[in-house]
């Protein structure tokens, strides 16, 4: 990596008018079309006998330790939430992991791309609120407890995606510089260490991506849910005492 070039943006293959096309896009659907072709590769034979492929094994383990998590974030069924966060999760992942390539650059280590991940988010949370609890549920939120807080809501709602983009954008990105510094001064052991540091880093901020983004999802749907739940209770204890 050039220390000189802060983000993979600025490395542009082509361009024509507003057309643009620059590091960040051609690895962005590098790591889709890896992640397309090794999933079909992986699902397309397989099996509910007791000998599985290593590969569906630990699909499997990523599957259920992702379902878990959602489970335990959402108290509410991981299936709803699977699709969305997983892909997250994976997608942020994996870009992370081949920072391992030489030549290659994460495309999280670019603001447009964070933004992008995290206006998904944005987006996702009225939609499924508004699933959950219906349009007029989920608005009441945004006056509660006065309607004088809507103007503070709505800010909240912008800040957290703001600090959603910049969080991960920031940390891959320092990462990255910092081995390419380093690279440019020592060669040889400081970089592998940083290296291996900046994985496990990657792989931290794609879990706490995905964390937020259920937490901020489970926010605008549990309250429905624990509603549901004292109902639920008192139903029960009717009938008790009946």
């Amino acid at each position: 990596m050039d220390i000189k070039q802060i983000t993979p943006d600025q490395v542009i293959f082509f361009q024509f008018h507003f057309i643009t096309l620059n590091l960040t896009i051609v690895f962005t659907w590098a790591v889709m079309a890896v992640l397309v072709i090794g999933s079909w590769l992986i699902t397309r034979q397989l099996s509910t006998d007791r000998q599985i492929s290593a590969w569906q094994n630990i699909m499997e383990m990523l599957v259920t330790g992702i379902q878990d998590q959602i489970s335990e974030i959402s108290r509410q069924k991981a299936t709803r939430y699977m699709p969305f966060i997983g892909t997250l999760f994976i997608f942020i992942a994996f870009c992370n992991l081949l920072t391992v390539v030489p030549g290659y650059e994460s495309p999280t280590a670019s603001l447009s791309t964070t933004a992008a991940l995290a206006i998904c988010v944005f987006i996702s949370v009225p939609l499924f609120g508004i699933a959950q609890k219906g349009l007029g549920n989920y608005l009441k939120q945004y006056i509660q407890p006065t309607v004088f807080m809507l103007p503070f809501n709505i800010m909240g709602e912008l800040s957290r995606t703001l600090a959603l983009a910049v969080r991960l954008f920031g940390n891959i990105m320092s990462g990255s510089k910092i081995v390419a510094i380093l690279l440019a001064i020592i060669p040889f052991v400081f970089p592998v260490i940083l290296q291996l540091l900046g994985l496990l880093t990657g792989m931290i901020q794609a879990y706490i991506f995905a964390v937020l983004a259920m937490v901020y999802i489970a926010s605008a749907t549990q309250v429905q849910d624990q509603k549901q739940t004292d109902r639920k209770k008192n139903n029960t204890r009717s009938s008790r005492n009946n």
